[in-house]
Parts: C-alpha cells; sequence; structure tokens
C-alpha cells in the first residue's frame, strides 16, 4: 500500500488539508495519508525544511512526501518532484528541499510540467495531488517533468565561520513546541570546527559552556529529587536531529517558562561560538 505524507502550513481551521486527502483518496482509494504537520507558520520554509528533513526517514522507502508551503507558481517558484533516499518530494522550488539536498545527493529532480492541462488557483490539491498518485501508481518522472540538475537554495541557512575558525554564528530556524531554540549548526560541522576546544556558546544576553547528550543528563541524580530543583534550567543539547538546541529543563510556558519565552530567542536571531585557544607557555 502506497503512502503519502502531508506538511503544509494549512492549519487545522480551513478547508485545505481535508479537500487535499479527499482528491487523493478520489484517485487512489487504498493509499494510506499521514499527517506530519498542518501547523508550519505560514510560509516559512526553514521551519517546514526541517520538519521534513528530521520526519521523512522513519518512513519505509518508497514514501511519497507533499510539502505544500508557499506553492502558488509563478515564474520564480516552479514546482518540482524529487527521488531522494528512496524517497519522493513533491513540493515548491523554493528552498524547502536545499536542506535534505545539502547532505544526501538527489538520485533525479523534474521541474513539474502538467500544468497547461490543470486549471487552478491551488495547486497542493490540483497538481501535487495529481504528481503523488502518479507516482504511487508506479509512474515515472519524467512523464510528469523534465529532469533539472540544480533547485534553489535557502538563503542563509549554513552558518558561519571566520577564517581563523574561532568563531561559529549561526541562527534559529526552529522553535519546538516546547518553546526550545533549535539552530542550524550541526554536530558534525560543530566538532570538525571545534577540534577539541572549550567553547562559549552565545544566545542574547545568556551563556553556555557545555552541551548535554540528553535533556537528563542536566539533573544530578545524587540530590534527593524535593532538593534539586532542575526545572526551568537552561541548557544546550544536540537534538534529535543532530541540531544544536537552547532548551530549557523539562520547559512549559505556563509554570517555568521556555528558551524562547525566557530568553526572547526568535527564528533567525543570532547564536553564536567562541572557541577558546589554547594557551602555549614557554617556559
Amino acid at each position: 500500500m502506497a503512502i503519502i505524507t502531508l506538511t503544509t502550513d494549512f492549519g487545522e481551521k480551513d478547508h485545505f488539508a481535508g479537500a487535499t486527502k479527499g482528491a487523493i483518496y478520489s484517485e487512489l482509494p487504498n493509499v494510506r495519508i499521514v499527517d506530519i504537520s498542518h501547523s508550519v507558520s505560514p510560509f516559512n520554509i526553514p521551519e517546514a525544511a526541517y520538519i521534513i528533513q528530521n520526519a521523512y526517514r522513519s518512513f519505509p522507502k518508497g514514501t511519497i512526501h507533499i510539502i505544500g508551503i508557499d506553492s502558488e507558481i509563478n515564474q520564480e517558484n516552479k514546482h518540482i518532484a524529487i527521488k531522494l533516499d528512496d524517497h519522493y518530494f513533491v513540493c515548491a522550488n523554493n528552498g524547502i528541499m536545499s536542506m535534505i539536498c545539502s547532505e544526501i545527493a538527489p538520485e533525479k529532480i523534474v521541474e513539474i510540467n502538467i500544468h497547461d492541462k490543470i486549471q487552478t488557483s491551488f495547486p497542493v490539491l490540483d497538481v501535487f495531488v495529481k504528481v503523488a498518485c502518479h507516482i504511487a501508481r508506479g509512474g515515472t518522472l519524467e512523464v510528469i517533468g523534465k529532469t533539472i540538475d540544480t533547485i534553489k537554495p535557502i538563503k542563509h541557512i549554513a552558518p558561519y565561520v571566520n577564517d581563523d575558525k574561532t568563531q561559529i554564528i549561526g541562527s534559529v530556524i526552529y522553535i519546538d513546541n516546547y518553546g526550545n531554540v533549535v539552530t542550524n549548526i550541526k554536530r558534525n560541522f560543530f566538532e570538525t570546527i571545534q577540534k577539541g576546544r572549550a567553547f562559549e556558546i552565545s544566545a542574547r544576553s545568556y551563556k553556555f559552556k557545555k552541551i548535554f547528550n540528553k535533556y537528563s543528563d542536566i539533573v544530578n541524580f545524587e540530590i534527593p529529587e524535593e532538593k534539586r530543583h532542575d526545572e526551568g534550567k537552561g541548557m544546550v543539547v544536540f537534538n534529535s536531529g543532530d541540531f544544536l538546541e537552547i532548551a530549557v529543563y523539562k520547559s512549559n510556558t505556563a509554570t517555568v517558562g521556555s528558551a524562547s519565552s525566557l530568553m526572547g530567542m526568535r527564528i533567525m536571531d543570532t547564536v553564536s561560538i567562541h572557541f577558546i585557544k589554547e594557551e602555549v607557555y614557554v617556559g
């Protein structure tokens, strides 16, 4: 049974998500549809890219992923279908796929060209569904588009490193449901630049000198539970997607607060890492 996932900024109030599912079932009654998220912030391409990159690998090979973010077609915003890592992605060529494609080379990319056969003001429903169902039936990408070699990148998605490799300047690309602040700095990138050196992470006026492996590592379990008061402590971890994340332990905006609320961090805010040079002593 084919699986088609949906990642959109449609929300739950309007008819868009339901209508898209109905159109898929009308074409393929036996398909399985999975909602990854319909709560992407409107037109937020980096946020959608982060979500799909961290979700798609959990699905079986051959899964088809429809991404409905900023999908209105125009001369600067074409539609594409990509085969990558034995998965298929149908979306606008607006940078959404560049985060995944920076780590895994696509097997094939086509620019969708079936629009002359379809009149639409709702391309996710009328175009992306047609393409996804074509793929689900075993159809090839060449039938629905012309092969292209490159896709549009997301601007400023890569962190900056200064010339002497003493500083990384990253940015916030995602704030999760707990208010944790996710940056564009990945573990491998950090470790390549770090080379074992001590460091200081700066996020607004907050400073951190340690990265934890998991959230509960901040807890000293040798202290009795009633004396710990760990909830609400700020910390830095590499999250499940290996992105550097600034978090608050057991964050809750109604009680102890979150990294976003307490530190005032927002999307595209700067997070910097300064590496401390080792002192060389001459005897």
